[in-house]
């Protein structure tokens, strides 16, 4: 079976600084996945700035099947030195999984990496070496769905160090609150989310250390197709509807017309909800098989404001509490899926073109292609058709 990676991360930047001194890079494709975790030395400017070298370097060097030995003789060649201490110093954890399930991960001076398989820890088979003066551990394992593998910068292990809360917060400790407070069937944004609000309480709110959590979820292909727009020629109108009818996982329709072209070449009713859950968002639609039925131009405006939220924010309950056209649209996306096929018309819409509210093609391809951004952004495979 061919599994894909479901993978989040999220900081704390530390408390008086307006840049994090971690930096997390990463690559989802058909056939591998790559993911980075650095941590600069300090704080801080200085600390992004080597964090972000090192995991940028990391990532297009692994994703092209470089050698670890080339990679890391290639940050120790490219950090700056530290004028100070003449030290360049960034510690990193990078895992590469290939499109087998087979996975690769190599730390260097990061706290070992969790892995959770069923409601176990396992304690992987680690081989230690020298590269360029550098002690690295590295490990590889055939994943099996649902595995857990969480990476996280020191501080997290630092974030129980108060006297006043928990002063034993240590990789055992972190370990038991994994398997005790997440499972096999969160998603990999609700552990990250999980294990950063833990470390921001025993921070009291006021991080002492840049701390990043990146979890990566191994999961089967989940999918879903989103159609939105007429196809340029109208002949194509069937051939566009059995295709997303044919593919996997949920159906979503953008737009009214588009919604008319798929009730027509289905041989049902296309029906317009009157409840109105937000005044800004126009309200959903029914058609028998398709499990969520937009407006266009101003719910995927909408929906997209909300994906690019969740690229920043550690608390995603808010997807939970609201019922609208455009939440409804983020949640399937982003929480319901992994893979995600776009099939985009480049029809012109005549009937909207002089309305306020008009769904026109540029407005409409501008929007889709901004949420083909975020979603790759929050880790997911975004496929492209255009007709």
């Amino acid at each position: 079976m061919k599994y894909y990676m479901d993978f989040a991360y999220g900081s704390l930047i530390k408390h008086g600084e307006e840049l994090c001194g971690d930096m997390v890079e990463f690559f989802n494709d058909e056939n591998q996945f790559v993911a980075v975790l650095s941590d600069g030395m300090g704080s801080g400017v200085k600390a992004n700035i080597l964090a972000t070298l090192t995991a940028k370097i990391g990532l297009t060097m692994l994703k092209e099947g470089m050698r670890i030995e080339e990679v890391v003789e290639t940050v120790s060649q490219t950090l700056p030195v530290c004028s100070q201490n003449k030290v360049a110093y960034s510690t990193f954890t990078m895992v590469k999984v290939a499109k087998d399930g087979f996975a690769y991960i190599v730390e260097f001076d990061n706290p070992t990496v969790f892995f959770m398989r069923g409601e176990e820890m396992l304690r992987l088979d680690w081989n230690e070496r020298i590269i360029n003066n550098k002690k690295i551990r590295e490990c590889k394992i055939q994943l099996k769905e649902r595995d857990r593998i969480v990476m996280v910068s020191d501080g997290v292990e630092f974030a129980g160090t108060r006297p006043t809360l928990n002063y034993s917060w240590q990789w055992k400790d972190i370990a038991k609150h994994l398997l005790k407070f997440t499972n096999e069937n969160m998603n990999a944004k609700t552990i990250t989310n999980n294990l950063l609000g833990v470390c921001n309480q025993l921070y009291y709110f006021e991080p002492a250390d840049d701390t990043t959590v990146a979890t990566i979820k191994v999961s089967s292909d989940s999918k879903a197709v989103l159609f939105s727009g007429p196809p340029i020629n109208k002949k194509m109108d069937k051939e566009v509807v059995h295709k997303m009818m044919g593919s996997a996982g949920k159906k979503i329709v953008c737009g009214g017309t588009t919604a008319n072209i798929v009730a027509r070449e289905l041989n049902v009713e296309y029906k317009s909800s009157t409840e109105i859950i937000d005044e800004d968002i126009p309200p959903i639609g029914y058609i028998e098989g398709i499990d969520l039925v937009t407006e266009g131009v101003l719910t995927l405006r909408k929906s997209c404001e909300i994906l690019k939220k969740l690229l920043t924010t550690n608390d995603d309950s808010f997807l939970h509490k609201k019922k609208d056209a455009a939440t409804l649209l983020s949640k399937i996306l982003y929480e319901d899926c992994i893979h995600i096929k776009m099939i985009i018309g480049r029809c012109i819409n005549h009937e909207n073109l002089m309305t306020d509210i008009s769904d026109n093609l540029s407005a409409r391809l501008y929007i889709l292609n901004e949420m083909k951004n975020v979603l790759v952004k929050l880790g997911k495979i975004v496929e492209v058709e255009y007709y």
